[in-house]
């Protein structure tokens, strides 16, 4: 009983330093990065090439995503504005009926974007894939990343990290209710993204030759 109880304790710790890590994680990406992601476009400087990140147009049951919805039209603004001259589509390609770049190309073309500034990225499996092929891919070391805020601070984190002049463009956000599922994925996220940086150093799943845009 007492060995049963010492293990029962050691998890316990265990535990509770994964979450004061976790913790951790989320504030220094956010209170350290939110200051370089923009709500209002007024605020955001030129740039070349901006980043759209991917997410499903659908959600199970045939419902349209409003990450998704809300991500095209701030990547529209953004380009209507002259804010950026081509925009990089990145995102899962994992199955031939699952491709998140050519569902966010059409989108954007039906709303005025030209096909010739949009360019896919077909192996932006995650958020760390997308940012570091922006700069080793398509060449850009400067560049807006367009999409939630929550996931704007991550992105821009990566960016940053790895020397790319990153700023975030944050699309409308949905209600806390509508996103808790994807909230609690990203607490998980942003301490694996803080792994992947700090201490693992990973690199994309694919690179592959460059692509100049």
């Amino acid at each position: 009983m007492k060995r049963l109880g010492s293990v029962t304790r050691a998890c316990a710790f265990a535990a509770f330093v994964a979450v004061i890590g976790m913790s951790a994680a989320n504030l220094m990406i956010y209170y350290g990065y939110e200051k370089y992601t923009f709500d209002s476009i007024s605020e955001l400087h030129p740039t070349y090439c901006a980043i759209l990140l991917g997410t499903s147009k659908w959600l199970k049951g045939g419902k349209r995503n409003l990450y998704y919805q809300y991500r095209i039209i701030a990547a529209v603004e953004l380009y209507k504005s002259g804010l950026c001259k081509k925009i990089v589509v990145s995102g899962d390609n994992s199955t031939v009926h699952y491709n998140e770049p050519i569902t966010m190309q059409r989108d954007l073309i039906k709303m005025g974007v030209k096909k010739s500034d949009v360019i896919c990225d077909y192996a932006g499996f995650r958020t760390l894939d997308s940012i570091l092929r922006f700069r080793e891919i398509f060449g850009q070391k400067q560049g807006i990343v367009v999409s939630q805020k929550f996931h704007n601070t991550r992105a821009v984190y990566i960016g940053r990290a790895h020397g790319i002049e990153l700023y975030g463009y944050n699309a409308q956000d949905v209600s806390l209710h509508y996103g808790f599922k994807t909230r609690l994925r990203e607490f998980f996220s942003k301490f694996v993204c803080v792994l992947d940086v700090e201490i693992l150093h990973t690199s994309p799943k694919f690179l592959g030759e460059k692509i100049t845009i």
